[in-house]
Formats: structure tokens, C-alpha cells, sequence
């Protein structure tokens, strides 16, 4: 590839103790992602596309193999070196937006920065520009029960950004919605792409997986290359 490897596996193994018996979740997993790609990670439910997401977003590591994420390689990061890269480089969106009921979509999108130590003032600056990004500035006093689905899954997604991660790391971002309203979230997503944005996607839907560029399915814990929206 000619742009910049964000990140690389190889030989990735994820092992689980379950009772007396291991249970080997992911197989000798390579994969590379760069700069500017928009990728889907194609299985159905115990394919361990879980697994691998939550070690490439550093909320888990693998029981062998080596992950390079910017140079670092993550298997010799202690927690709090972990924290700080997942803080750094990956924004997260999850299935169900898991926004704060408390919290306005304004108070929702500063959090991230609020663990980061930003200023008040450059927060909502910055969480006003997200806001705007996804067409959400008339919402931002808006409570999440004041939202329709798909406005609190772009609030995640301004929330996702309003750090500037380098990696977006989507797990089912559609999955509780209706089908209008997810395809209005994907469009959303292929203009974060035409951006330049990095872009994983964790889904087991294939209309959904054919919006990426690419395409890799993982099958019984094993990665196999795909294709992309040309060959769905």
C-alpha cells in the first residue's frame, strides 16, 4: 500500500481459560490497515469480531502475536499506557449510542475531553464544531429521551471525533436501527471516509459491510480477505 500503515497484526492469537478446556477465539490473525481506509469486518455472532475489535481498541490484548499501532507495539504498553493510546487514537461507537441521559448532546460530546483535562471553553468549542458536523447544532440542549435514535447515534459519533482520533472503531453502529435511519448513518460514514477519515467496522450484516472500501471476513476466528462495495 502507498499510504502510511496505521496499524499492523500479525500472527494474532486470543486464548480463553474456560474451565478445564482453552478456547482459541482468534487464529493467527494478520491484518493491515492505512491511513484513510474505511474497512468492514464482516461475521455472524461468535465469529470473534468482538475479540478482535476490542483488541484493536486496545481494551484487550491478545494472547500471542504482534500488534503495531503508530509505531508502538501494543502487547509492551502497561494499563495506563493503554488507556492513554486508546484516549489518543481510537474513538469508539458502539451499537447503542451509550450516551448519558443526564447529560445534554452538548455535555455528551465535551466528556472525552473532560477526561483529557481540555479547558471548558475550548470543550464546548469543540463540541459545537463536532455537533455542527452532524447536523445536530439545534440539538445540542437536547436530552438523549428528547432524541430519535438516529440523532443520539450521531451524537456518539460527534462524541467519537471531538478528540480527533486517529482510528474510528465502529461496532455495530446500525444495529439498533431502523433501516432509513441506519442508511442515513452510513452516509454519514462515507463522507467521514471521503475526509480521510480511518475507519474499522465491526458488523455481521452484509449490506451494511458493503458500504466500506474493503471488506475481511472472520469465520470460526480466522481473517480472510474480501471485497469491497464494487463486489457486493
Amino acid at each position: 500500500m502507498s499510504a502510511e500503515i496505521f496499524f499492523e497484526m500479525r500472527g494474532i492469537n486470543k486464548v480463553y481459560r474456560m474451565g478445564d478446556e482453552d478456547m482459541r477465539i482468534l487464529k493467527d490473525v494478520d491484518l493491515d490497515v492505512a491511513e484513510g481506509e474505511y474497512l468492514s469486518v464482516l461475521g455472524p455472532s461468535g465469529s470473534g469480531k468482538s475479540t478482535l475489535m476490542n483488541i484493536i481498541g486496545c481494551l484487550d490484548v491478545a494472547t500471542s502475536g504482534s500488534y503495531i499501532l503508530h509505531g508502538r507495539r501494543i502487547e509492551d504498553l502497561s494499563e495506563g499506557e493503554l488507556a492513554q493510546m486508546r484516549s489518543r487514537e481510537i474513538g469508539f461507537i458502539f451499537q447503542n449510542s451509550q450516551l448519558l441521559p443526564r447529560l445534554t448532546a452538548q455535555k455528551n460530546v465535551e466528556l472525552p475531553l473532560v477526561y483529557a483535562g481540555v479547558p471548558p471553553r475550548e470543550r464546548r468549542r469543540r463540541a459545537e464544531r463536532m455537533l455542527e458536523r452532524v447536523g445536530l447544532t439545534d440539538r445540542s440542549g437536547h436530552y438523549p429521551n428528547q432524541l430519535s435514535g438516529g440523532q443520539q447515534q450521531r451524537v456518539a459519533i460527534a462524541r467519537a471525533l471531538v478528540g480527533n482520533p486517529t482510528i474510528l472503531l465502529a461496532d455495530e453502529p446500525t444495529g439498533s436501527l431502523d433501516q432509513k435511519t441506519g442508511a442515513q448513518v452510513m452516509e454519514l460514514f462515507s463522507e467521514l471516509s471521503a475526509e480521510g477519515r480511518t475507519i474499522i467496522m465491526i458488523t455481521h450484516d452484509m449490506k451494511i459491510a458493503a458500504h466500506a472500501r474493503r471488506v475481511v471476513h472472520i469465520i470460526d476466528g480466522e481473517l480472510q480477505e474480501g471485497g469491497g462495495c464494487e463486489d457486493a
